[in-house]
């Protein structure tokens, strides 16, 4: 009945013309309409047939194989699409064998299309033989000169592993002199960039970030690609700040990010703290037309909350044209990192209201809005929920929010033995969850045990170490402190230094302990922190030096207090901006009681909102109180 929807259709269509399918149900009926009026015959028409099942957002590789297999005499365009479909499916070695069986078909021969989908399926696959083997083909017939032909070449020897071969070839390429003529110049430099950012991207891969950066910075020509791919790199190996230093070179090279640039920096500023810059990002979007849509939404959403601006992070939420699982996932544990649990609850009823299914991360924001609330019954529920509901099977990271849940509220043997009857092995996340529970509520006993699981587990991670001997210190068991550092000394193990950053008109300033001040004015600093002590006496403030857990006089653990790394960059904001200014800390390790308790009256004292994100979570101080009500 729906054939004849073709019918008109088919009559007048060419291979010239626009393709009449968008569905592969649609393809199905054209295919049965072609094959009714014989203009399946047409070799052009065929290919466009195979083409659209195989390279369209509806693809159908089996569907494809067989028009391939029924075409009379496949010409090098069918070939060549099919060799690209393949290298690009889970089996990409079913690419090689098409090609092979091309160069047994004497009505054809590969052309310069040809090799970069095999290469590329021999990178895939990991054939270094056969990758060998495909380029001294490439060679014999004429196209190691081709750029697009090279360029996939070196891919292919950096995704083997072959890391000599891949540089003897690009160092023959770039510093050659184009032997011959070259006719399009513009052709040879636009393939020589790609070149550049094959290698420069193998480097990454494989983490040679200082190879990478080499070859970067001797490029002769960049283009955004070039600036993407180390801005990406640098990014989602940890390495925050030289991501967003290499972001603003970007701009100072006024070249303009684009889409893939901003989803890549975001993270990193995300993690820095970079409130200004990611604002920045935000703007350059809305101002270029740059969609944003569910990856950069989400991408600015997390940027938002971690930065401390959970009301922007909403803000952008509400204005999403559509919203996916990842989008409401994103919001719910930037609302949960804020400690904001009743919010977080109304937006998983509103998912669920819009018929979003939640997945495993949701179930993660929502545990952790428990957890940092205090919400033991609520997350039970959520647990019991995603399980009995959802159908999902829990991950460790849900058993390790249930842990932290347990531990923050004193649930200390509930905690050990949910940890002895999961189903999977804990990893060393959910035993320092035990651990810090243990710690803050003085359980040295069970404490020691966990301790010396984690030691096994990690030995050579220095939190627990330095978790049993502040647990040993807090119990004035010194002689235990001194066994536990001197075992560190032995397997060179070192505490994870205090480091807290702010950032000020996009620059980030960081700061660590008293004796490594290498800042602008450290003068200027101390006379602060010395004024903010006083001030800080004056309304009855007393250190907690408990929190000191060194053999020291109790007048130099106050001294010792002043100088911790979040209170050195209060106070260099304090001095570099104007009053009432909000002040945003971000924090590599979990704040203090003592720093928590000060900065809450530093908050009242100076008439400031100070935002402090931890490794934990988010403290918003204001008017002399935190917004965690002292549970955290």
């Amino acid at each position: 009945m729906n054939s004849t929807i073709f019918t008109s259709t088919t009559s007048a269509w060419t291979p010239s013309s626009s393709f009449p399918c968008k569905t592969l149900q649609d393809l199905k009926q054209f295919h049965a309409q072609m094959i009714k009026t014989a203009e399946i015959r047409d070799p052009l028409a065929a290919a466009e047939l195979l083409r659209f099942s195989a390279l369209s957002d509806h693809r159908d590789l089996d569907y494809a194989g067989k028009i391939f297999r029924n075409m009379r005499r496949p010409n090098c365009f069918s070939y060549n699409t099919l060799i690209r479909a393949l290298s690009e499916s889970n089996d990409p070695c079913d690419a090689l064998l098409v090609f092979v069986e091309m160069l047994g078909d004497s009505s054809v021969e590969p052309n310069r299309f040809t090799f970069p989908s095999v290469f590329k399926a021999c990178g895939r696959a990991e054939r270094l033989r056969e990758g060998k083997q495909v380029h001294g083909l490439a060679v014999k017939f004429g196209f190691d000169g081709d750029e697009f032909v090279v360029s996939n070449v070196v891919r292919m020897y950096l995704s083997c592993g072959a890391m000599e071969d891949a540089h003897r070839l690009f160092y023959r390429r770039v510093l050659s002199d184009g032997c011959g003529e070259i006719s399009d110049k513009k052709r040879r430099v636009d393939g020589d960039v790609v070149l550049w950012n094959v290698m420069i991207d193998g480097y990454v891969g494989i983490g040679e970030f200082e190879v990478a950066r080499k070859l970067f910075d001797e490029m002769p020509k960049r283009s955004v690609v070039s600036w993407n791919v180390m801005i990406a790199g640098y990014a989602q190996s940890g390495q925050f700040k030289e991501a967003v230093e290499l972001f603003r070179e970007m701009q100072m090279a006024e070249l303009a990010p684009n889409y893939v640039t901003l989803v890549s920096v975001l993270p990193a500023m995300a993690r820095l703290g970079a409130l200004e810059l990611g604002k920045w990002v935000h703007l350059y979007a809305v101002r270029n037309n740059i969609r944003i849509d569910d990856v950069l939404g989400s991408a600015l959403i997390d940027m938002y909350s971690k930065c401390g601006s959970i009301e922007k992070a909403l803000q952008v939420f509400d204005e999403l044209p559509q919203r996916n699982v990842i989008t409401w996932s994103t919001i719910i544990a930037g609302l949960a990192m804020h400690g904001r649990a009743k919010d977080v609850h109304d937006c998983f009823k509103d998912m669920e209201h819009a018929g979003i299914s939640p997945s495993e991360v949701t179930y993660i924001g929502l545990l952790t809005a428990c957890s940092h609330a205090g919400l033991i019954d609520e997350g039970r529920r959520f647990f019991d929920h995603m399980v009995s509901v959802a159908g999902l099977e829990p991950r460790v990271e849900h058993y390790g929010c249930m842990v932290d849940l347990l531990g923050r509220a004193g649930l200390l043997k509930e905690a050990e033995e949910l940890i002895l009857n999961m189903p999977i092995r804990p990893d060393d996340v959910i035993l320092k969850a035990l651990l810090g529970a243990c710690k803050m509520h003085g359980n040295v006993e069970t404490g020691k045990r966990v301790a010396e699981h984690l030691m096994e587990l990690a030995p050579h991670d220095s939190g627990s170490y330095v978790a049993l001997s502040n647990m040993y210190a807090a119990s004035g068991n010194w002689e235990g402190v001194a066994k536990v550092r001197l075992k560190m000394k032995e397997m060179d193990i070192r505490k994870d230094p205090g480091c807290s950053w702010i950032e000020l008109d996009g620059v980030i300033h960081e700061f660590h302990v008293e004796d490594d001040i290498r800042h602008l004015k450290p003068e200027k600093i101390r006379s602060m922190l010395q004024e903010m002590s006083r001030n800080l006496r004056l309304v009855g403030y007393k250190p907690n030096t408990t929190q000191v857990l060194t053999n020291i006089e109790e007048e130099d653990k106050g001294s010792f207090l002043n100088y911790h790394s979040e209170k050195m960059a209060i106070a260099f904001g304090l001095i570099r901006t104007s009053p009432q200014t909000t002040l945003r800390i971000s924090k590599n390790l979990r704040i203090c009681e003592d720093c928590h308790s000060s900065i809450k009256l530093i908050s009242k004292i100076y008439n400031r909102k100070i935002i402090v994100r931890d490794r934990k979570r988010f403290h918003h101080f204001e008017n002399g109180s935190c917004s965690c009500m002292d549970y955290w």
